[in-house]
């Protein structure tokens, strides 16, 4: 266990369905960010299935960490065994908590009846739900699942794996005496993160490396996300000076390319351009089906904003619905700059908006043609100042094309609405 330095997290992720790839971790990297917001240094995650040799070896892993949280694995039935292994894991016996067993006997209960079924079908499950190992404190439950806080050498807090299940119990294990004295040891580190967009990653990591890169108290992150460069700096004790520098050094290098220097995605910076000039937004979307709206939408109070969508990946919905005239389809095509500027148009004039933005584009797999290949997408925006339009051409799967399509959209109003107007994504 390290004890220099900030206090060291581990994250043991379990469930076979993860493993398998039937679903994606989300809990992991909640918890890591949440570590790290606190001051703890996240030393690694861990996905592993629910095979009892593997979790447990994952269990004696994760406990040579200062915090070791686990997430997954605290149901009713078999193949749920984190809290046994746990308790082999840490040498301790299991015992049963009559008051647990109480709570999660009043909830299970309460399913009984409403699934018209008799209590003694949930018993063996809440007993051994209520089973903890000698020590452990229950966090209270999500459902029938109950959190666990253990301190052993550290400390060690399991909780359901259902995220919103797993987050609730989070701020209750906070709040625990075990992982309150943890914190009090941690300092949590200073933080500048810097957003780039249309320069690549490794222009940005020269950049980097040639203002002296990481060091002196400074660790940096460099992590291209579709078309977007993120740079983030964790700053520690005496380190601000140097991350001052890389800063500053960084926004003068790719200054054109800068779009922030904090946290908010593209989408939230878009809808801030427009409330702050007081102008409405809105969406016409062919090869997207409409993820530039989603984007958008799932903003919190975007609807002061936005008005609304408009999905036409049909020739004859583009023509209805966007007024898009059959001549320039027939002598360009859906996939062109000339569609793409109706389309805005259209949107603009159909719904009443001061300012829309279109995308169309050839997503594949199949469709592409030696003019106009899969991965060829064409973006225009317009406004009370302008209009603006970009294209790109990546060959790549079908999901990829749609997901960079939606960001050199909002980028693509971002630019027009704060007057950036570089002529290539």
């Amino acid at each position: 266990m390290t004890r220099a330095g900030r206090p060291r997290a581990a994250f043991v992720v379990t469930g076979s369905e993860l493993v398998r790839g039937e679903r994606t971790d989300r809990n992991g990297p909640f918890l890591a960010r949440e570590a790290l917001r606190l001051g703890l240094e996240p030393a690694r995650i861990v996905v592993v299935g629910d095979r009892p040799e593997e979790l447990e070896e994952a269990l004696r892993d994760g406990l040579r960490a200062d915090l070791c949280v686990v997430s997954g694995g605290l149901g009713p039935t078999h193949d749920d065994r984190t809290i046994e292994l746990l308790a082999r894991a840490t040498g301790r016996e299991l015992v049963l908590d009559e008051a647990l067993e109480r709570e999660i006997g009043e909830v299970s209960r309460a399913i009984a009846e409403r699934l018209h079924r008799p209590y003694a079908d949930f018993q063996p499950g809440v007993r051994k739900q209520a089973t903890l190992p000698a020590g452990a404190t229950s966090l209270g439950l999500a459902g029938t699942a109950p959190g666990v806080v253990l301190e052993v050498d550290g400390v060690v807090v399991a909780l359901p794996g259902p995220p919103r299940e797993l987050q609730r119990l989070w701020a209750r294990a906070l709040e625990a005496e075990p992982l309150r004295r943890l914190l009090e040891r941690a300092r949590p580190p200073g933080r500048r993160v810097l957003r780039f967009y249309g320069a690549s990653e490794s222009a940005v990591a020269l950049a980097f490396d040639e203002a002296g890169g990481e060091g002196e108290g400074v660790d940096a992150t460099v992590c291209a996300r579709d078309f977007e460069v993120h740079v983030d700096l964790v700053v520690d004790e005496g380190g601000e000076g140097r991350a001052q520098a890389l800063a500053a050094a960084l926004r003068g290098r790719l200054a054109p390319h800068l779009f922030a220097e904090d946290e908010r995605p593209v989408e939230e910076l878009v809808l801030a351009l427009c409330r702050a000039r007081g102008l409405s937004l809105a969406t016409a979307e062919s090869c997207t089906g409409g993820l530039v709206a989603a984007r958008l939408t799932s903003v919190p109070g975007s609807s002061d904003v936005f008005r609304g969508a408009i999905v036409s990946y049909a020739d004859e919905v583009k023509e209805r619905e966007l007024g898009v005239p059959a001549e320039i389809l027939a002598r360009h095509g859906a996939v062109s700059a000339e569609t793409a500027q109706a389309m805005t148009r259209g949107a603009r004039e159909r719904l009443g908006v001061d300012v829309a933005v279109s995308v169309t584009g050839v997503a594949g797999p199949a469709g592409g043609t030696p003019d106009k290949p899969v991965g060829l997408v064409y973006l225009h925006a317009a406004g009370p100042d302008g209009e603006l339009a970009a294209d790109f051409n990546l060959p790549a799967d079908r999901e990829t094309i749609r997901r960079r399509a939606t960001v050199s959209a909002l980028h693509l109003v971002r630019r027009l609405l704060a007057q950036d107007r570089h002529e290539r994504v």
